[in-house]
């Protein structure tokens, strides 16, 4: 469980980077483990490359490494060089982390301009896409799937109904923006979502969506086509 440390930072950075932290409180359990429910139910041994994007203060990651299997590699891109700081201490501190330190890496960096030497199997994202411009939404969108690998699976959350209140509630320019950002991950969803987990134990209560890569998305080498 994050420490109460842990919590002050994440709501210092919440107050002061909104855009980019987006939440008021790190990640439950709960959702943890809906996120990492693909990788638990990988079908064999053999090491898999393990991407997290926003990961904040490690309250997913803490669930993450215990689910490291011997091989795998974990790459961590978080934006916030204050988080990144506590994610990199947890490597280099924390007995549970010990065991995939060397095979893991933090980096500081847009997601769109985050570049790997070979694809991931599963992609785990707690980015806040409904804070973004859609342009981005749609550039962060195009980078999972890049950094995905056929057949590879990403798992992310929003909290329920954002969009649908802020549509109805917001001024004109964000409701424009929102129905921007609802279309582009519509695209998306329809075509590779393969579950949806209501998690309602959370602050505040989040879908998780899992989307899978298919081959035919890899030859196409664009999602839209």
């Amino acid at each position: 469980m994050p420490s109460l440390r842990e919590y002050a930072t994440f709501f210092r950075e919440f107050r002061s980077r909104f855009e980019t932290t987006g939440a008021i409180a790190p990640s439950s359990r709960f959702l943890a483990a809906a996120l990492l429910r693909p990788l638990k139910r990988r079908v064999d041994d053999r090491p898999v490359r393990i991407l997290e994007i926003g990961p904040g203060t490690g309250a997913v990651t803490d669930w993450l490494v215990r689910q490291g299997q011997p091989g795998d590699i974990l790459d961590l891109v978080e934006l916030n060089e204050t988080f990144a700081d506590v994610l990199r201490k947890k490597f280099e501190q924390d007995p549970t982390y010990r065991h995939i330190a060397e095979r893991s890496q933090v980096h500081v960096v847009p997601l769109q301009e985050f570049e790997a030497e070979e694809p991931y199997d599963f992609i785990i994202s707690g980015l806040p896409l409904n804070n973004f411009p859609a342009s981005l939404v749609d550039e962060v969108f195009q980078a999972y799937f890049r950094l995905l690998s056929p057949g590879g699976t990403l798992s992310y959350f929003e909290y329920m109904y954002v969009r649908s209140i802020r549509k109805r509630v917001g001024a004109k320019q964000a409701r424009e923006r929102l129905g921007l950002i609802d279309a582009t991950m519509s695209q998306f969803t329809q075509r590779f979502r393969v579950r949806r987990d209501w998690i309602f134990v959370n602050l505040p209560p989040a879908w998780v969506q899992h989307l899978r890569k298919s081959e035919e998305h890899d030859s196409s080498g664009d999602s839209r086509n």
